[in-house]
């Protein structure tokens, strides 16, 4: 028997409706590429949103054209996400920071007809001249004030100039809510970048899990500044959620050092942030040398890599609340969010930091599962460990425009990290299968001996990756970014780590760095550190 109930589908484009009908005057700010602080509210945002729908057809895109974006966090972005896939288009973020030779193939791979750029990001443009060839337009993103002139792309076409000849009357065509409205690729660390392409459903289902007080606890009375770039996977779904339910949203722009965030967070009241470690390390250390402090942040969500207690810690001794996610670009991404429950209440602070570490438990929607190798779950006790499969309702079962599916088993999503899980639900994530070291038959936790290092004085940033060794197969090894002034050697790290883990886990010798390489959305990249390790002892090799 079916039910008697009205079959609405799950749109992007009613989060608008509902954004701007009843939190209108709400506002949304954003630091301006232009410079000056802009601001307007979803009412406005869902005019301009229409006027672009309407300059979309006018460039003669048709459903389900892909629309490249290269823009940091600000209004216009939020423009695109909406004008774009509320009128049937797939609005495809694309990676500044990856290689010009990525970003070409991204291009290509998608199909886009039209690119929307910040003027920052021209020159890179300039470089793809032959790929942009069958381009219906390239728009710049900002007004004529500010239009640059390009002597390779003469044909530009400025943001502010296509939106003003059109209406800001449009009504946004309801499509079965499977459809396409979004298109992210991987970061491409092994291979050519995949493309996950997200639909209406997806990113409405993803919005109402993630804004419910165990995750992210978004409400009218927040003010939201995401730091997760809106290139990567749709700011973890924060420029859907908050109009959803009328928060206030603070958009960076391109200015996400230390005292830009600090200023921002107390000028417009912000409560809510969200981003990868990289950034809060370098936020957390300026308020340290400054002496500053938050009076509205509450809550900081953080993933894309693992975070250290020490962090967590530090925050909490500024009065916010971290809250650790794990996600990917395939599952929307958030997946996990370590929460702590009513009877952890009682536990020692320490026991506290420890859960609040872990990369958490399942949110509603997503399910998971820890295979060993016999492929049979492992037992729920914090300690064995094994593949860590996920599936839901916003996680990829293929990839856009590639013949083969993402890596599954009996319809789960094989993730690539190995993880425990305990008798609560939460998981701890001990490696990427291709990070992990494997020593003597015995497999150590890069992340764990990482999330140690961090926290001694004396250290900044840290790596731990696996060296081959003739003896046990692989030998860890950890890198270090030391603090300015500071000092730390062989009998210091294994001062660091009596006492806490195993003594066959303790890294076998310890190198100082500059600087740690990162990914396009700031993970460690580890085949980079491994060849620096190499290289350093294939340099101490010559010493000797």
């Amino acid at each position: 028997m079916l039910a008697k109930m009205m079959n609405s589908p799950l749109l992007v484009s009613s989060i608008l409706r509902h954004a701007a009908a009843y939190h209108g005057d709400t506002e949304i700010v954003s630091c301006s590429v232009e410079g000056p602080i802009h601001r307007y509210n979803y009412a406005d945002l869902n005019r301009r949103s229409c006027k672009l729908a309407n300059a979309l057809c006018r460039l003669g895109l048709r459903f389900g054209d892909r629309v490249g974006t290269l823009a940091w966090n600000g209004h216009r972005h939020l423009e695109l996400y909406y004008g774009v896939s509320g009128s049937g288009l797939v609005c495809h973020t694309i990676n500044p920071r990856l290689f010009r030779e990525q970003i070409g193939y991204i291009i290509d791979h998608a199909g886009d007809s039209v690119i929307f750029s910040d003027p920052v990001f021209l020159p890179i443009l300039e470089t793809l001249v032959d790929r942009l060839a069958g381009m219906k337009a390239i728009v710049i993103m900002t007004d004529v004030a500010h239009m640059p002139a390009s002597e390779k792309l003469p044909n530009l076409v400025c943001y502010e100039t296509l939106l003003s000849a059109e209406s800001d009357d449009f009504d946004w065509p309801v499509v079965d809510e499977n459809t396409a409205c979004g298109l992210c690729y991987t970061s491409g660390t092994t291979g050519d970048p995949k493309g996950v392409l997200y639909s209406h459903r997806s990113a409405v289902l993803h919005a109402m899990a993630v804004v419910v007080p165990d995750v992210y606890g978004l409400s009218a009375a927040d003010s939201v500044l995401p730091v997760v770039p809106m290139f990567h996977v749709n700011a973890w779904g924060l420029p859907f959620a908050a109009p959803m339910v009328g928060a206030k949203l603070v958009m960076p722009g391109p200015n996400l050092d230390g005292a830009s965030l600090h200023a921002l967070f107390e000028s417009e009241g912000v409560t809510l942030t969200a981003g990868v470690p990289t950034v809060w390390l370098g936020l957390l250390d300026w308020m340290d040398s400054q002496r500053k402090c938050f009076s509205t942040l509450k809550r900081v969500a953080i993933g894309g890599s693992a975070v250290p207690p020490v962090m967590i810690q530090r925050f909490q001794d500024l009065g916010a609340t971290v809250r650790h996610a794990w996600g990917m670009t395939e599952t929307s991404p958030v997946g996990l969010v370590a929460t702590l429950l009513p009877k952890h209440a009682s536990l020692a602070h320490e026991q506290k930091l420890a859960l609040a570490s872990k990369q958490g438990r399942p949110i509603f929607g997503v399910e998971l599962r820890i295979d060993g190798d016999d492929g049979r779950p492992v037992a729920c006790d914090g300690k064995a460990f094994g593949a860590l499969r996920v599936r839901g309702p916003w996680v990829a079962d293929g990839y856009y425009n590639v013949a083969e599916s993402p890596a599954h088993s009996a319809g789960w999503f094989e993730t690539g990290d190995v993880a425990t899980m305990d008798e609560d639900g939460f998981v701890r994530i001990v490696d990427r299968s291709k990070d992990v070291v494997k020593s003597g038959g015995e497999w150590i936790s890069s992340i764990e001996l990482e999330n140690i290092a961090q926290a001694h004085p004396a250290i900044r940033e840290a790596a731990v990756v696996a060296v081959p060794d003739a003896r046990w197969g692989e030998r860890p090894v950890l890198v270090v970014v030391l603090k300015p002034g500071q000092g730390f050697d062989h009998q210091d790290m294994l001062d660091l780590y009596a006492g806490k883990v195993a003594r066959w886990s303790v890294p076998d010798a310890v190198i100082s760095v500059d600087e740690l390489p990162h990914t396009a959305t700031g993970k460690l990249r580890k085949v980079e550190i491994r060849r620096i390790v190499l290289g350093e002892y294939a340099r101490r090799a010559r010493v000797t």
